[in-house]
């Protein structure tokens, strides 16, 4: 099923009071985004890129989830990362010209707003402090992927998970009980994410679990002790 239009106008609206990029942008600046801006819908499980696809559009992520991922050459998803609302992503193959090396996929029901390739590079020629802002960016991400890139090869299983549920704490935050993480990932999803097999990815949990440093009701995950999840992710 095709993603299908939203009110952009709607859309930019709220965009305006959460999204950095648009306190960098005059009023004429704004307008002309406004008049550029695409908004989608995509269905839970539908890909919104392909890996070797060619970007032509910066995108960000506006409502639902979406994860980021590699196939491997057994055909595994390797989750690279989540992106949560008010977040853009698939911007280093944009600006690098360059075909896509991950995919994208939406975890839940999602709405994406796309920006056309011309019009980014347009605002960033008028705004240096655009261009900062997207340098920055990607700085910030490049040391990222670093230090996850060792972690994920260096740590045991432990601390591979214990890594990845205090990252998803981080990034979504928790529902309201202030301690339940605001995400239901499936088993296979979570081992994706942490580098080990959906088994692997059980077992621990279930120590966890048993140790109460965290519980669990069906894709629910509650963290009961975030200091020793924490020092457990610390120690690799």
């Amino acid at each position: 099923m095709k993603p299908k239009p939203e009110d952009s106008l709607e859309v930019l609206n709220l965009l305006k009071k959460e999204w950095s990029l648009l306190g960098f942008l005059t009023l004429e600046q704004t307008q002309y985004l406004q008049k550029n801006i695409s908004v989608l819908y995509f269905q839970k499980n539908q890909i919104i890129y392909e890996e070797g696809d060619l970007p032509t559009q910066l995108m960000c992520l506006v409502r639902g989830k979406v994860h980021v991922f590699r196939r491997t050459c057994t055909g595994k998803h390797q989750i690279v990362r989540m992106i949560k609302p008010i977040e853009m992503f698939a911007y280093r193959a944009f600006f690098a010209e360059e075909k896509y090396l991950t995919s994208a996929l939406a975890s839940s029901d999602a709405v994406v707003c796309t920006i056309p390739r011309q019009v980014i590079l347009d605002l960033v020629l008028q705004n240096n402090c655009l261009a900062m802002y997207f340098i920055k960016l990607l700085a910030v991400d490049l040391g990222q992927s670093d230090v996850r890139s060792v972690n994920l090869t260096q740590k045991h299983l432990r601390g591979r998970l214990a890594e990845a549920l205090i990252s998803l704490k981080d990034h979504y935050g928790y529902e309201k009980d202030t301690s339940t993480l605001n995400i239901a990932l499936t088993r296979k999803d979570l081992a994706n994410f942490s580098n080990m097999t959906t088994a692997n990815a059980i077992r621990s949990l279930s120590q966890f679990s048993e140790e109460k440093i965290i519980s669990i009701y069906k894709r629910k995950i509650t963290i009961l002790d975030e200091k020793m999840l924490l020092k457990i992710s610390q120690m690799g």
